[in-house]
């Protein structure tokens, strides 16, 4: 089928084939693109595959790609006779013999002869299968959870196991701990799969925003309600919602969602008709729900229905066997994407890493690495590479901070957001950290008590 214009062979002789080639082959933004002729040479090799191998394009041009590469089939891996292939999983070596796991697609050329002339390849990185490839079988990689840690793998375990019922759940875990990435394994592991997944924080927006958000609006509903607005319970019918810090709901939504929870129905804001759907929940909490209803913050027979199987996700200073495994699996994703590659870490900054407390948990590390890679160089992630939190004396500042969490459990909320504020010299990350409060609700409580 003719798939170009009778005059693309003008235009290309006009620009340059090799450069239109060139082009094409960079607009692939994470992989490698190289092509080889009839006798494995390699005559072009893209800036992915330098970025990608960590070997420039003079290094590798006119060398036999087996010997570039890594490989061990010198057929070259068997397309004279395939004449193409898609998606195959093969395990190459980068220019410092670390092996990188790829999804290989290659088209084979033949001369008029029918004699194998040479062909295109395409490379990209399969990271989830990197990252698990070199673990013990007791390790597990699960929709994006890594972890060799055995409280981890139970709760992994009981995830597998309840994603194929109906059961509605209730994830438990600090700020960072992966309580998203649980929800979506939920729903991907489910018979809901092929249905929307639609997620909401219920500590981000105002009562009556959150109240339209979730069950939508009628027009006419309130200023601004120009039109019918269908919310995330409608949007979501056949799926799965998230609800990420429910224990943050106002007391008169939780009703409305415990409606929803019992009969699958809602009415939204300003109708008068109810809509019914068919929709799983999961909510997360960093917070207690018990404790939030013996306060009065919530209601007793919502907690009961939203926790029919409770996740506990620990958080990652209870997971040191795993602060390694995430550490790598992290940097090899920046390996493969970046133009820094690290293949060993400096001793004493793997100490570092390995005693500090974490508590923003695998969010912080993502952004550690993150850090390193930007602000350091060189193939070894030194102490200068970490944060300057983790240049201090780690000691100290436990010392200096476990006395104020103790002293906080026994003031009142404003006075503990005060004190927080304090602690953490006006930085609302850290000092919603310390009260134990997601930042968003922190912000909300700071407006509410008037504290600046």
């Amino acid at each position: 089928m003719l798939q170009a214009s009778p005059f693309f062979n003008r235009w290309l002789s006009q620009l340059g084939p090799d450069y239109v080639v060139s082009v094409l082959a960079d607009l692939v933004e994470i992989g490698a693109v190289f092509a080889f002729d009839g006798e494995g040479r390699i005559l072009f090799w893209n800036l992915g595959a330098e970025k990608m191998f960590g070997l420039t394009a003079q290094q590798v041009l006119g060398k036999k790609c087996t010997e570039a590469l890594g490989c061990e089939d010198a057929n070259p891996c068997g397309l004279a006779e395939m004449g193409q292939v898609k998606a195959q999983l093969m395990t190459l070596k980068c220019g410092n013999g670390t092996p990188i796991i790829c999804k290989r697609t290659a088209r084979a050329f033949f001369d008029s002869d029918g004699k194998f002339a040479g062909a295109i390849e395409m490379l990209q990185p399969d990271t989830e299968i990197l990252a698990s490839a070199s673990l013990p079988e007791e390790n597990q990689s699960f929709h994006g959870i890594l972890s060799r840690d055995p409280i981890m793998l139970e709760s992994i375990k009981i995830i597998r196991n309840v994603a194929e019922t109906e059961a509605t759940v209730l994830i438990r875990g600090e700020s960072g701990t992966g309580k998203e990435l649980v929800a979506k394994a939920l729903h991907l592991e489910s018979a809901r799969r092929n249905q929307p997944f639609l997620a909401v924080n219920c500590a981000a927006l105002t009562p009556s925003l959150l109240e339209s958000e979730l069950f939508g609006h009628v027009k006419g509903a309130f200023t601004g309600a120009v039109r019918n607005h269908a919310g995330l319970f409608q949007r979501a019918d056949g799926g799965t919602l998230f609800l990420d810090e429910v224990a943050e709901l106002p007391m008169e939504l939780q009703a409305k969602l415990l409606r929803v929870l019992q009969e699958q129905s809602f009415i939204p804001v300003g109708g008068d008709t109810a809509i019914q759907v068919d929709v799983r929940i999961i909510a997360a909490t960093h917070r207690s729900l018990r404790e939030e209803v013996q306060s009065g913050r919530f209601r007793e027979d919502l907690m009961y229905r939203l926790r029919v199987v409770p996740i506990f996700l620990p958080p990652l200073r209870k997971r040191r066997m795993d602060v390694s495994l995430l550490l790598w699996h992290s940097i090899n994703q920046h390996n493969l994407l970046g133009l820094r590659r690290i293949n060993h870490i400096a001793p004493e900054a793997m100490k570092r890493l390995l005693d500090y407390h974490w508590p923003g948990n695998v969010r912080e590390l993502i952004n550690v690495v993150e850090y390193a890679f930007a602000v350091g160089r060189g193939h070894e992630l030194r102490m200068e590479d970490l944060p300057p939190e983790f240049r201090e004396n780690q000691s100290a500042l436990k010392r200096q901070q476990q006395p104020a969490l103790k002293q906080l459990q026994y003031q009142t909320e404003a006075e503990m957001i005060q004190e927080a504020l304090k602690l953490a010299a006006g930085n609302l990350e850290a000092a919603a950290r310390l009260s134990g409060m997601s930042r968003a609700t922190f912000w909300r409580k700071r407006k509410k008590y008037g504290i600046e």
